[in-house]
């Protein structure tokens, strides 16, 4: 059955890894906590066990972040982890409240459309009808099962969320109860019990945090990779994972093809080539590692089934175009540019700088 996902939740996915780790934790472990701060911090960043037993990173990046997310988890401040999109912040979250509480299921997907009741509770009105307010006419919110079991909350795309609806947190990180009036009852959370939220560093100036809510929350800022190398690390790890399931049948991409491609994001994000000696401008987009990501398995899509089942220029180009190219006037002109200027001219780049002319 679990062959026919596509996506496992990381819980699943991942859970000889933290049975490996829950049975050889032998440190404190918080109330409720399926793994000490220790072990979360090895299931997250990697690491080899006494035992031999290899744990695959799941985060690549400055490993003190890591560690003040896994400590703030343990306090009675709640996670904001904040960035530019594809720097892993959902992915961290859900991994985090994996290793945390064994589930990471508890989710509130904020959207302009959220509403109060996807954090406090809503009532089945079949039932309110017949019964008038009820436990059993009840239905709980995420954030209220979470505060019931002392289990993790995710919270994704926190500032899009309207104001008045972020406002319905206030109570529950301040107090840990969340009252409902209705029946002159309210809710306490069990210990463990803390939110993980996420937000996107673009969208300030949508819905801001109040700074009550701002108070509540330890914020740790995932900037994209630092290096080259990193960044074609975990684009390399993250490929093979997804080529797994996906199942395409091409080869894995050499790693000069993902090396160039990184480069070719890295620079136009940054606005300068590599070496720093040509200043560049940046496109509209957002030129993300997990974009990254994306092209790599399109071209493995391509090279499968229209070409020769390994990935070269001409399946790079297609995904790569149209991830750089979002307005169709001012990100052509800059694509082309780097095109002439750095591909064109740049050793062993010349297939790549005519299958993407090509299409121009």
């Amino acid at each position: 059955m679990t062959d026919s996902i596509l996506r496992q939740h990381a819980e699943h996915a991942f859970a000889d890894e933290l049975a490996v780790l829950e049975r050889v934790d032998d440190r404190h472990r918080p109330p409720h906590w399926k793994l000490s701060p220790w072990a979360v911090r090895t299931y997250i960043l990697g690491g080899t066990l006494d035992d031999g037993t290899e744990i695959s990173p799941k985060y690549i990046g400055a490993s003190r972040r890591v560690e003040i997310a896994i400590a703030t988890l343990a306090t009675d401040r709640a996670l904001l982890l904040l960035g530019v999109p594809g720097t892993g912040k959902s992915w961290l979250s859900e991994h985090l409240a994996a290793a945390i509480s064994g589930a990471s299921t508890l989710l509130v997907q904020g959207t302009a459309g959220t509403e109060e009741s996807a954090i406090r509770y809503g009532w089945n009105y079949a039932k309110l009808l017949v019964e008038g307010p009820s436990r059993s006419a009840l239905v709980d919110s995420p954030v209220m099962r979470g505060m019931q079991a002392g289990s993790l909350v995710r919270i994704e795309e926190l500032t899009r969320i309207p104001s008045e609806v972020q406002d319905a947190l206030i109570t529950v990180l301040s107090e840990k109860a969340l009252p409902i009036p209705e029946l002159g009852e309210e809710v306490q959370a069990a210990r463990g019990f803390n939110i993980i939220a996420t937000a996107n560093s673009r969208d300030r100036g949508i819905n801001e945090l109040s700074s009550a809510l701002q108070r509540r929350f330890n914020t740790v800022i995932l900037p994209p990779p630092d290096s080259l190398a990193e960044e074609v690390d975990i684009v390399t790890r993250r490929v093979e994972a997804l080529g797994a399931t996906l199942q395409l049948p091409a080869e894995k991409p050499a790693l000069e093809e993902v090396r160039r491609l990184v480069t070719v994001f890295r620079e136009l994000r940054h606005g300068v080539t590599e070496d720093g000696r040509t200043k560049l401008k940046s496109p509209s987009g957002t030129l993300s590692t997990a974009e990254v990501i994306s092209v790599v398995n399109s071209a493995l899509a391509m090279a499968a089934f229209y070409g020769t089942g390994r990935v070269g220029a001409a399946d790079l180009a297609p995904a790569l175009t149209g991830s750089i190219i979002k307005d169709p006037v001012q990100d052509r002109v800059i694509w082309l540019e780097y095109l002439r200027t750095v591909a064109r001219e740049r050793e062993g780049w010349k297939d790549l700088y005519t299958a993407c002319q090509d299409l121009l």
